[in-house]
């Protein structure tokens, strides 16, 4: 009896890994080879107009990608208009610019005759994301196609899928290796929060009023401690947004590890990254090294953009990235 259990249980594993790898080798570069062959031409130039008219096209479309690959994988779900995902207060504060960018995208690949209808706007959203990295000064890396978009986007679903502001290393990391993500992919993709920028409501509490007996984060540098009482005074609208790199906020740069030695990181699941012993040498290696940083982000973005993905005749190809067909 001992014996068939132990066959079934790895027989269910080897059955996972299998699975695993068949969504990954479904997924390719030159996916649109023959369907739709300038599809990157035609969402780079897409988003590089987007980006020259806001700067928030870069952040915006980058916490987009993430945020859709979180809940359901990355399918595009998030880009489906109430009711849907984007109701939950975790999605809310989603900038619409990067919905914007990739609806721009999407119109300009789909009015080559050639390409009309033939990629998904998840796949669209990751090329965008890449785009955005690189027109901040972030590494180029060439991204797998082949998704296919979701049907299926509601609020419930986001519940307890997203990091939030106050995780520790453990949650943190938790939460990252339900999706395949090692400790370093997730300190690479926080490194994302270079160019990102966060809502006063989100981390007032760390500088007004963090335990009954320490008004103030006693890990936050007291320097920076007054830049933030500055720019989210006692009062202020919740949803002031202010940069998370106050160094180098429009530049995908490893500054962002450099403020974190400083205890410069704007929420707690940012300075934890530090302070915890079991990840502050890889904060350091990135903080010494850009190049470390830069490869790493790439390992972990491209890792990132296999998490729960339709491929094959699973999903659709949407017309409207804001609607089902």
């Amino acid at each position: 009896m001992e014996k068939n259990t132990s066959q079934t249980i790895f027989s269910n594993f080897f059955l996972l890994l299998l699975l695993s790898s068949c969504v990954s080798a479904q997924l390719r570069t030159g996916f649109y080879q023959n369907s739709c062959p300038n599809v990157e031409t035609i969402v780079r130039n897409a988003v590089r107009q987007k980006f020259q008219q806001t700067f928030v096209t870069a952040p915006a479309t980058l916490r987009l990608f993430f945020h859709d690959c979180f809940v359901r994988g990355c399918d595009a779900s998030i880009m489906i208009a109430s009711p849907s995902e984007r109701d939950h207060p975790d999605d809310m504060s989603l900038a619409g610019d990067g919905f914007d960018t990739v609806v721009k995208a999407k119109q300009a690949v789909d009015s080559n005759p050639n390409c009309r209808n033939k990629v998904s706007c998840a796949d669209i959203l990751a090329l965008a994301t890449r785009e955005v990295v690189v027109l901040t000064g972030g590494p180029s890396y060439p991204v797998e196609l082949g998704r296919r978009d979701g049907r299926i986007s509601t609020k419930a679903s986001v519940q307890s899928q997203l990091p939030q502001p106050e995780f520790n290393l453990n949650q943190l990391n938790g939460m990252f290796s339900r999706h395949g993500l090692s400790q370093t992919d997730m300190i690479a993709l926080s490194g994302a929060h270079t160019i990102g920028f966060a809502h006063c409501g989100k981390m007032s509490k760390r500088i007004y009023n963090f335990s009954p007996t320490t008004r103030i984060d006693p890990s936050i540098n007291r320097g920076y401690v007054v830049q933030l009482k500055q720019m989210c005074p006692i009062g202020v609208d919740v949803r002031i947004a202010i940069n998370m790199d106050p160094t180098s906020p429009r530049t995908f740069d490893n500054a962002y590890f450099k403020n974190l030695q400083q205890g410069k990181g704007l929420f707690t699941s940012d300075q934890i990254l530090f302070t915890d012993q079991r990840s502050r040498s890889t904060v350091n290696s990135f903080a010494n090294s850009e190049g470390a940083f830069r490869q790493a982000f790439i390992t972990a973005i491209t890792k990132l953009g296999r998490v729960g993905v339709l491929t094959g005749n699973a999903g659709e190809i949407r017309r409207d990235c804001s609607r089902v067909n």
